[in-house]
């Protein structure tokens, strides 16, 4: 068995902990052979060392430059070379490896993702906001280069498994379903005083403070239904989202003649990961098992837009389409950290949001980046924006 190399962006984060605890599986269950090339984290320098020692990747990178000097000290006479900062993780992220997975968190993953799609490898997209900024130029990249992109999210893997060796012109629409997160029941009244704790404590799923803040305000699924778009060529009016609070059926695919495919699993994200880490193939792992006779029964429900509306707004910045959702993106990315800082409340962060798109639809930043959805236009609209969300943040009384 020829040993596939492989690298992670993102390696410290709940997706690249999964990815290489279940790489450690399939290898020491002899399914796998597995080269690490590249080991990428953010800040979280112990973790980063301790899976250096394990894989003894070709290169560790720290995006915190002040970071570089912990992580030498603790790779000390390893024989393991170390690098800090952005030019770093781009250069990592560009290193030839036959499997890429990219999972940094946010709008920060764009560019590292882009570089590896450069490439030719096989990119499992667990980075929503690569392809919700630059959809397009990103997967016309990997296709250039020879590669291609597996999406990770439980939803869009559930698709890509649907639409397996079906005729794409004869789907009727795709169906993205939500847990609905921790507050599906809650009123209004009851969100506003909602805190970060109580935003993090998903009721499924256990992921980072950002996903989790996002699966809260179904933000999530509004990313998840611009990358849906983007990734399987699918317009808006066809792609509909179902609150399923078991997270059992992950997503579906209806058909012209009345068909739909739906993909089930217990909710772990090691089951999508080890998708598209073997596809067109299986990966055998102890996988957790499907009890369906146990759960008793699959209930669904119709999002409520009115007590969720940042869903709403996510969907239209796919109808007005270029780069508008890149600028919901940014908005949400603000908008969300100054909710985890306490700067604003909950109901606040779909305020920030609307009006960050109010105000960028209606100046010039999106109408002169209206030409082409390039990762550089897509770049310069998210930097833009998010100055138009910290001014907004800085000036308005209210929402501090």
């Amino acid at each position: 068995m020829t040993a596939r190399r492989v690298s992670v962006l993102g390696s410290t984060g709940s997706v690249g902990v999964s990815t290489l605890n279940l790489l450690e599986e399939a290898v020491r269950g002899g399914e796998a052979e597995v080269a690490i090339e590249a080991l990428v984290a953010g800040r979280n320098v112990a973790l980063l060392a301790e899976q250096a020692r394990r894989w003894r990747p070709a290169i560790t990178v720290i995006a915190d430059e002040g970071a570089h000097a912990d992580l030498a000290d603790r790779l000390a006479g390893e024989g393991l070379q170390t690098a800090a900062g952005h030019s770093a993780v781009l250069e990592a992220s560009a290193r030839p490896a036959d499997w890429v997975m990219a999972a940094i968190v946010g709008a920060a993953g764009l560019a590292p993702t882009l570089a590896a799609a450069r490439t030719g490898a096989v990119i499992a997209l667990a980075n929503k906001e690569s392809i919700v900024c630059a959809g397009p130029a990103m997967i016309a990249a990997a296709r250039q280069a020879g590669g291609s992109i597996i999406p990770v999210d439980s939803e869009h893997s559930a698709i890509f498994q649907a639409l397996r060796g079906e005729n794409r012109q004869r789907v009727a629409r795709l169906v993205l379903t939500a847990s609905g997160g921790p507050f599906r029941t809650w009123s209004r009244q009851q969100m506003s005083a909602v805190s970060p704790d109580e935003a993090m404590d998903h009721p499924v799923w256990r992921m980072g403070p950002k996903i989790s803040l996002d699966s809260a305000t179904l933000a999530n699924k509004g990313l998840e239904l611009i990358e849906a778009s983007y990734l399987f060529d699918t317009p808006e009016h066809q792609i509909d989202v179902l609150v399923h609070p078991q997270s059992i059926i992950h997503s579906m695919v209806e058909f012209e003649d009345g068909s739909t495919i739906a993909q089930m699993g217990p909710p772990d994200m090691r089951t999508p990961i080890a998708c598209a880490y073997a596809w067109p193939d299986r990966l055998p792992w102890a996988a957790p098992r499907l009890d369906l006779a146990g759960l008793g029964q699959l209930t669904f429900e119709t999002p409520d837009i009115d007590r969720f509306p940042v869903l709403g707004l996510a969907r239209e910045s796919l109808r007005v389409g270029g780069h508008a959702p890149c600028a919901f993106n940014a908005a949400n990315e603000v908008a969300a950290h100054a909710f985890l800082q306490k700067r604003i409340g909950f109901l606040d962060i779909a305020s920030v949001i609307a009006e960050c798109l109010q105000q960028a639809s209606g100046g010039a930043l999106l109408a002169r980046r209206a030409g082409g959805q390039t990762v550089e236009a897509a770049m310069e609209v998210d930097a833009g924006v998010r100055r138009i969300a910290q001014d907004i943040l800085s000036r308005s009384a209210a929402l501090i």
